[in-house]
C-alpha cells in the first residue's frame, strides 16, 4: 500500500516538473511522450463534418447529410475520455493555461494527418467576461495563439464576441442547446477585416452537440467569412444508440 501511495506521489511531482509527459509522467521533451501519443491519439474512421466516430469509412454522418453545418470540417484529437477528459479539466480548471501546449500540438497533428487544408487564420470561440474572470485565462485563446504560432498564421482573441452569457450548455437537453444559442455570436465592426473573405479555424476545447460551434461559425460566415472548419481536442462520443 504505502509503495503504490509513493509511487503515485512520484508520478504527479514528475509529470508538474519540465520536460514529464502529461500522462504517464515519463520524461520527454513534448508534452506527451511518444508511448501516450502512440496509445492515445490513434486516428479512427470520423464524420467529416462534425467529427463523430462512424462504423465504417463513411464521408458523413446521417445527422449532417440531413442538417449540414455551417462549418466544412472538423478535425478532433480523439474522443472525450480517458485521458483527454482528465487533462482538458485541468486545462479549463485548475489554472493550468501551460496545457495549451501540448493539447495544441496534439491537435495540429490531428489536423495534418487528416489533411486538413491549412487555414489563413485561427479563431477563437471566446468565453464570456465572468466566465473568463473565473479561470483567469480563455482556454480556447490558449488554444488558438499556439496553433497561431505553430503555423506562423494569425490567430484571433476577438473576431468573435458574445452577445450574451446564455445558460451553460451542459444544463440543457439536446434539443434546446441551438435555440439557446440562436444569435449568442457576432463579429464586430473591428473585426470584419480580420475575417472576410478567409478560410478559418474555430478553435475550442471539446465539441460535444455542435451547437456552439454551429452558432459560432453561422456569425463568421455572416461577416464575410469564406469558410469556417473547427478544430477542437476532444469530441464527445454519440450517446448510445445514435453512432
Amino acid at each position: 500500500m504505502l509503495e503504490a501511495i509513493s509511487q503515485g506521489i512520484r508520478v504527479r511531482w514528475r509529470a508538474r516538473l519540465p520536460g514529464c509527459c502529461e500522462v504517464c509522467g515519463g520524461w520527454t521533451r513534448a508534452g506527451l511522450c511518444a508511448g501516450c501519443r502512440e496509445r492515445f491519439c490513434v486516428p479512427v474512421a470520423r464524420c467529416a463534418r462534425c467529427a463523430i466516430v462512424l462504423p465504417a469509412a463513411l464521408p458523413c454522418c446521417t445527422d449532417c447529410l440531413r442538417e449540414p453545418p455551417p462549418f466544412e470540417r472538423c478535425i478532433c484529437v480523439a474522443d472525450y475520455g480517458f485521458p483527454w477528459d482528465r487533462l482538458i479539466s485541468r486545462f479549463k480548471y485548475g489554472s493550468a493555461p501551460e496545457l495549451a501546449g501540448p493539447l495544441a500540438a496534439a491537435l495540429q497533428a490531428a489536423a495534418d494527418a487528416a489533411g486538413m487544408p491549412p487555414p489563413q487564420a485561427f479563431v477563437a470561440l471566446p468565453l464570456s467576461a465572468r466566465r473568463t474572470a473565473e479561470r483567469g485565462y480563455d482556454q480556447a485563446w490558449e488554444l488558438a495563439s499556439r496553433l497561431g504560432r505553430r503555423s506562423a498564421r494569425p490567430a484571433h482573441a476577438r473576431a468573435l464576441e458574445r452577445q450574451r452569457d446564455a445558460t451553460p450548455q451542459a444544463r440543457l437537453p439536446r434539443a434546446q442547446r441551438q435555440r439557446n444559442l440562436d444569435g449568442a455570436f457576432s463579429v464586430p465592426a473591428g473585426a470584419i477585416a480580420s475575417v472576410r473573405g478567409c478560410h478559418l479555424a474555430l478553435v475550442d476545447d471539446v465539441l460535444t452537440t455542435g451547437a456552439t460551434a454551429r452558432a459560432a461559425a453561422t456569425a463568421l460566415l455572416a461577416a464575410g467569412a469564406a469558410r469556417v472548419d473547427v478544430w477542437v481536442v476532444a469530441r464527445t462520443p454519440a450517446p448510445l444508440g445514435e453512432a
